[in-house]
């Protein structure tokens, strides 16, 4: 997903990737506000985007309409539900923007399906015949930008478990988690498949956790600043 050549691009696209309350939201946010203080031309996004009607599969299937259980629901249709969500997102929001020549912020994007619905294959052979095809749906067939960089916090699970049960459900804003969070298991071999991901397509993996204890917001936000500009500065586009 990236290259060491430096390029002429029109816009920029950074991912911040993570298994569930692993502080994307947070860092994503951090990071667009220090862009913008540095006068870049950015703009944030959110994957799913529950603000829009695109989302109205996701939710179903988040709250269990399709199955209780991550595993019983087909990942390829699952897959389908997120990639209309950023298909619309992307031709109706930030297309233009990115275009002109803005840096676009993700807190997750296509990265998330690569890693949340790798998570329902055993067999490894299905797990990458599945991230093929995901890749050519989502970049080949809908035409969604490559992202330039993708930073997956590296937290494990067990750091995340008591962040998990004080949040309020995005979808409806209640304790009530969805499929994927009251499943312990399935985050599990989410964060495993993350892992797997992440090295097959070199994303840059920063570990959070130092001495025992998870890094602070500062210093997380700081080590994600550092490897937003370098994939800046291999890239000639005019951001202004």
């Amino acid at each position: 997903m990236e290259s060491e050549k430096k390029v002429n691009k029109k816009g920029l696209l950074i991912a911040i990737e993570g298994v569930d309350s692993s502080g994307k939201a947070t860092q994503t946010k951090i990071l667009y506000e220090n862009m913008k203080k540095e006068g870049k031309k950015v703009m944030m996004v959110e994957f799913p985007d529950y603000k829009s009607d695109s989302s109205a599969l996701i939710k179903m299937y988040l709250k269990g309409d399709f199955g209780k259980n991550p595993k019983e629901v087909n990942p390829y249709a699952a897959s389908i539900f997120f990639a209309s969500d950023r298909f619309a997102s992307f031709n109706t929001t930030w297309k233009k923007f990115y275009e002109g020549g803005g840096v676009i912020v993700c807190d997750r994007y296509v990265t998330s399906n690569m890693i949340y619905q790798a998570a329902k294959f055993k067999d490894g052979r299905e797990r990458e015949d599945y991230l093929d095809w995901l890749t050519d749906l989502e970049f080949g067939k809908l035409k969604l930008p490559v992202p330039d960089i993708v930073v997956f916090l590296d937290i494990p699970p067990s750091y995340c478990s008591h962040l998990i049960k004080n949040r309020m459900n995005k979808i409806t804003g209640e304790k009530e988690k969805d499929i994927h969070e009251k499943n312990e298991g399935y985050m599990k071999r989410t964060y495993e498949a993350a892992l797997l991901v992440a090295r097959r397509y070199k994303w840059k993996i920063l570990n959070c956790i130092e001495n025992g204890q998870m890094m602070s917001i500062e210093k997380i936000s700081s080590l994600i600043k550092r490897l937003a500009d370098e994939a800046l500065a291999k890239t000639d586009f005019q951001n202004k």
